[in-house]
């Protein structure tokens, strides 16, 4: 029986506005287990990025159940979800995020300080190996290419060894060959590491590549023929 890391029930998140509610996601039932690889698919204003920021505890859910390794954390405070987020969970966004003035090496071992947890360079340069950039380690962002960069994201996002890496668009400033060396590297970190993944994408090839897929329309989950990049 598969260890589930996150669920969810009747989740919903509304966005108060001055003159309206937004409702961003509404009712999303949902289980992360252990080694799943999920792709949550929808067109733009979908929910997508809402839903992901649930999962990975950025701000209190507005109603359901939010649980993130047995813990229930739908009403919890600020403290507890960052606490969460240190130990159990990593983010890769689309814009990359990282600090120019520091290498690829620097970059990776910021989130360590930030936790201020004791660590060994050696395990830092190993994560860039793991990506493909054990020649990079000593370059500045701005020497890299788009793709470089996201890998450095992504062992950035490796350094606190989390439970589940939730990435946000991981290819969306990303040419296509870069794309789908991107989407390699999350096979392989699943298949051999065991990682748990939750990826955000509107690209249906991409999407596909992943074991299981969650339609998302107008906030909620739908059949992939509802969907307008069923695939």
């Amino acid at each position: 029986m598969k260890e589930c890391i996150i669920k969810t029930e009747k989740l919903t998140k509304v966005y108060k506005l001055p003159a309206e509610q937004i409702q961003a996601v509404k009712d999303i039932d949902l289980e992360i287990c252990k080694r799943d690889f999920i792709a949550i698919m929808g067109p733009s204003g979908s929910g997508k990025t809402t839903l992901l920021d649930s999962l990975g505890c950025l701000g209190k859910i507005t109603s359901g159940k939010l649980s993130v390794m047995g813990k229930n954390v739908s009403q919890s405070n600020e403290r507890t979800l960052v606490s969460m987020r240190r130990r159990f969970i990593s983010f890769v966004f689309q814009d990359f995020l990282l600090i120019p003035s520091l290498t690829a090496l620097e970059n990776v071992e910021l989130p360590l300080y930030f936790a201020r947890v004791k660590h060994d360079r050696q395990r830092s340069i190993d994560l860039l190996q793991k990506v493909g950039l054990g020649q990079r380690i000593n370059h500045l962002p701005k020497q890299l290419s788009g793709g470089e960069k996201q890998r450095v994201a992504i062992a950035r996002a490796l350094a606190t060894c989390p439970q589940v890496l939730l990435a946000d668009e991981p290819t969306g400033n990303l040419d296509t060959k870069s794309s789908q060396e991107i989407f390699d590297l999350f096979k392989k970190l699943n298949k051999e590491d065991g990682l748990t993944l939750v990826v955000t994408t509107h690209n249906p090839k991409l999407g596909s590549q992943a074991n299981r897929i969650i339609y998302l329309k107008d906030g909620r989950i739908v059949s992939p023929e509802e969907s307008s990049l069923h695939i």
